[in-house]
């Protein structure tokens, strides 16, 4: 069975939100890498709440404004609205919630009432803008791999750590030197 597609509300709009699994209990929030590493952490995040959902756990992957169907253009897309929203969605679900994040999603759950966090290497919001301006550098034009991101997004993301709120687990790839609960033998799935 496949997941349910609701809807959750927030200050600015309405946004999209994948459900799996039953809806009493535990809730897993999954939260993607940002930008052009979305669309393959997506689809493992995908698989990981559909494996949950297949083990009586529930999920949900929200949409963002500006990211996947939202009708928010990505270039009018701020991480506070990130925040904000998110936030939204997690206190829509009326149930204790657990966060998982990859990359740079682990800056987006910092105003969210969670019971956990597990993040997959997590990055800084100024790690984050390097990779994005290397792409840019990369690609020759005016885009980050085909976003249009706002220079105000940029100096939020800037500014920005993920949560270093316990409990918290933070696991990494083999070959990433940085601190970790966990190490995963196999390549980044973000590359």
């Amino acid at each position: 069975m496949g997941p349910e597609i609701e809807r959750y509300e927030w200050a600015r709009g309405v946004e999209a939100m994948l459900r799996f699994g039953p809806r009493e209990g535990p809730i897993v929030v999954a939260v993607p890498a940002l930008f052009e590493e979305a669309n393959r952490t997506r689809a493992l995040l995908t698989a990981v709440l559909r494996g949950l959902a297949a083990r009586g756990i529930g999920g949900v992957l929200p949409d963002l404004p500006g990211q996947n169907d939202s009708l928010v253009a990505t270039e009018d897309a701020r991480l506070s609205d990130w925040r904000a929203a998110f936030a939204t969605a997690v206190a829509s679900l009326d149930a204790p919630a657990h966060v998982v994040a990859i990359r740079a999603g682990a800056l987006i759950d910092l105003d969210a009432d969670l019971v956990s966090r597990w993040y997959l290497s997590p990055l800084s919001g100024a790690a984050q803008v390097r990779e994005l301006e290397r792409l840019r550098q990369t690609g020759g034009g005016g885009d980050y791999a085909g976003n249009m991101i706002d220079p105000a997004m940029l100096a939020e993301l800037d500014a920005a750590e993920p949560a270093i709120l316990p409990p918290l687990r933070v696991a990494r790839c083999s070959g990433d030197p940085r601190p970790a609960d966990a190490i995963f033998t196999a390549p980044p799935p973000w590359r």
